[in-house]
């Protein structure tokens, strides 16, 4: 009788088209020798630089045109469409860049996911979510000195709890929208989904940005889109207004968890994790 074969499980198949990478190991002493390790964090601490220079600019711009108290037109600039666009585009044009240094991860809550599921280090881990949080501040800091004025005046891109809303509904928000982007990282940087479909290529920074701008979409009315710590992070402390730290928490516990969702749900659940684990003890029994 024929007998179905999956990629990495199946004993006939020694030769087998794809194995799974051993885990990154917890504490990795020696990628602290490394360049390269170095060099990934400094390339996280730039691309994070450049995303919150462009999209808080975006923001600002909006708002700015839009604002009919200073003779804008109220359907003026790009919209919340043109904001989700802005977000996302610069998402997928740097993961595209970034990704064979570093990963592209350019967000703690994608950082975290990944760590959970043992793809990076702790050292690696930590060092990226701090590189990316200097990264966020440096870029609200320069959007800041160009632009002091429009900068104060239409809220620094900070993101907030809209009036409305409760904050079950805004963590909820935040929680959801982070699970769909660290759900997406997953699967598009599968490598049993690479070596299974390689006849079906996947640009993967396409449906890693293409995540970023629905989520943005449904979100910015809620919480002004958050599903980034250090993008919220960064604008809260080049804003430095109260308004902006009032919710602050939201915008780091909603991410995390929904990342840790993500993680679990495509480690042990899609790629069965927990029905191998439970597998390999019954046979050592």
């Amino acid at each position: 009788m024929a007998k179905d074969i999956e990629y990495g499980t199946d004993q006939y198949a020694p030769n087998k088209d794809y194995q799974d990478p051993p885990p990154a190991p917890l504490i990795d002493a020696e990628e602290l020798g490394k360049w390269s390790f170095y060099r990934a964090i400094v390339a996280e601490f730039i691309a994070t630089l450049l995303f919150l220079y462009i999209t808080v600019l975006t923001v600002i711009g909006y708002k700015s045109q839009s604002d009919t108290k200073h003779n804008g037109d109220e359907c003026g600039g790009v919209g919340i469409l043109g904001i989700a666009w802005a977000f996302g585009g610069m998402i997928f044009v740097l993961v595209y860049c970034t990704a064979g240094i570093s990963g592209g991860h350019i967000n703690p809550a994608v950082t975290f996911g990944l760590f959970l599921a043992r793809k990076i280090s702790l050292a690696r881990a930590v060092m990226y979510m701090i590189a990316q949080c200097l990264g966020a501040i440096c870029g609200c800091g320069l959007v800041k000195a160009f632009q002091k004025s429009y900068y104060v005046n239409y809220g620094g891109g900070a993101n907030e709890l809209a009036t409305g809303y409760s904050t079950g509904t805004g963590l909820a928000a935040e929680i959801i929208g982070t699970f769909v982007l660290v759900y997406t990282v997953f699967s598009a940087t599968d490598p049993k989904r690479n070596a299974r479909d390689s006849h079906v290529p996947v640009l993967a920074p396409l449906p890693i940005g293409f995540a970023v701008f629905m989520v943005h979409l449904a979100t910015i009315p809620i919480t002004g889109t958050g599903i980034n710590p250090a993008r919220s992070f960064g604008a809260a402390v080049i804003y430095g207004k109260e308004k902006a730290w009032d919710d602050q928490w939201i915008f780091w516990v909603g991410p995390f968890i929904g990342a840790a969702i993500a993680a679990l749900y495509h480690q042990y659940i899609l790629r069965a994790g927990a029905v191998k684990a439970l597998g390999s003890f019954r046979s050592n029994a």
